[in-house]
């Protein structure tokens, strides 16, 4: 099986389970990972005692 297939297969299935949900808003789940992100740089710098 190649990536092309595999990946084709996967957009099909993606639009048959109703891909564009209308409860997910795009700038809501950016900004819920841009969120998580800096929260684990903020983490990672605040506990790096190598310094």
């Amino acid at each position: 099986m190649s990536y092309h297939s595999t990946a084709a297969q996967l957009a099909t299935l993606a639009e048959a389970e109703g891909g564009n949900h209308e409860s997910l808003s795009p700038f809501l789940t950016g900004g819920g990972a841009l969120f998580i992100l800096l929260l684990l740089l903020w983490i990672t710098t605040r506990f790096n005692r190598d310094r």
